[in-house]
This record gives structure tokens, sequence and C-alpha cells, in this order.
């Protein structure tokens, strides 16, 4: 779903790139800047308690997560490396944002359910891109899945402003809750469409 706005991001974001690169600033250097904020934001604010603050500071870092890539593409300088950089470190990202999640609900939070349910969707928030790409790794695809990497961080993110702002937490463990079915479920859907490439092979 959010994946749609990646044109209209692009357009907005096409202004401010070509100033950065006017003043020297590289692709590579804004990728590792932004992933930086929101990794330090997710293990400091949250753990803290600071769900809005730490929301409204990472939100700003994921809605500018494609510009280094349309920097790299206006200087003509797109490549594997920078694709393979941004890819590594948004896992970074998703996973400080859940680790934070899990130090609070088993800190101040204290609701061991929420934190196990956040504890479950930053392990299988690593699983799920890692079937795509070792099923890419074998010559196959796995671009399947009910909830892509966008829709399940923008909705936690959402949760986690929605609790800032005063809603009860257990909005938040039944946003957590959905989210770990629907990664386990779409690790279940990439594992059975590897399986039925490799019965259509044989």
């Amino acid at each position: 779903m959010l994946n749609r706005l990646r044109g209209l991001m692009t357009r907005v974001m096409t202004p401010l790139a070509d100033a950065l690169l006017r003043h020297g600033v590289s692709p590579d250097a804004v990728t590792i800047t932004g992933t930086l904020a929101v990794v330090v934001t997710a293990l400091w604010a949250y753990p803290t308690g600071h769900l809005l603050l730490g929301t409204l500071v990472i939100s700003a870092f994921v809605l500018t997560d494609s510009l280094d890539g349309v920097m790299a593409r206006r200087a003509g300088r797109s490549s594997a490396w920078g694709a393979f950089l941004d890819s590594t470190l948004d896992r970074f990202g998703d996973a400080a944002i859940f680790a934070g999640l899990v130090l609070w609900f088993f800190g101040t939070g204290d609701d061991r359910v929420a934190g196990v349910l956040a504890l479950a969707c930053l392990v299988l928030g690593s699983i799920v891109p890692y079937a795509r790409a070792r099923a890419e790794g074998l010559g196959m695809t796995a671009a399947v899945g009910i909830a892509e990497r966008a829709d399940r961080l923008a909705a936690v993110l959402v949760a986690c402003a929605l609790v800032g702002v005063g809603l009860p937490s257990v909005v938040l463990t039944v946003v957590l809750g959905l989210l770990a079915l629907a990664s386990a479920v779409t690790v279940g859907q990439r594992m059975a469409a590897v399986r039925r490439q490799v019965e259509a092979a044989r």
C-alpha cells in the first residue's frame, strides 16, 4: 500500500536531493545518517517511554528513506552497492524499533505479553527478507506476502504514536500481535512459493 506513494515521495524529495548533491553530500552518507538517527532514537526514546517523540523523529527519517535513492539517480550514481547498503541498513532500523519496544515492555512498560509479541516481530521481521533473499540467491523468487515492510512499519509507528498521545497500551499490543501473525504468514507463503518452484523444476 505505502509503496504506491513512492512516486509522490520522489517528486517531493527531488529538490532536497539536488540541494544536498550541490553541497557535496553523497547518497551513502544520507543512508548511513538516516539509519543512525532511527537506531539511536528508537533505542533511547522507546525504552524510556517517549513513544510519541520517538515516533515523530523516526517517522521523519522513514519518510525520507527514498532520498538516497533519488540522489543516486539524479547524480547518475545508482549502483548495486547503494541498493545493498540501503537494504542492509533498513534491517538495522527496523530491528531497533522493535528492540526498543521490547526493552520498554519488559521495563517500565511492564507488559510481558506485549514484550514477547514485540520480540516475535523483531525475529520474524528478520526472517521475512531473508527468505526472499535466499530464494533469489538460489535462482527463484519469493516476492509474496500479506504485508510488505512499509505497511508493517507504518502500522507499528501509528500504534506507538496513538499510545504516546494517551490511548491504552493494549492498542500497541494488538497491533504487535497482528504484525507478528502477518510476518509468520508471510514466511509461510514464501516457503510455499519456493517449494512450488522446486517441485515444478523437477
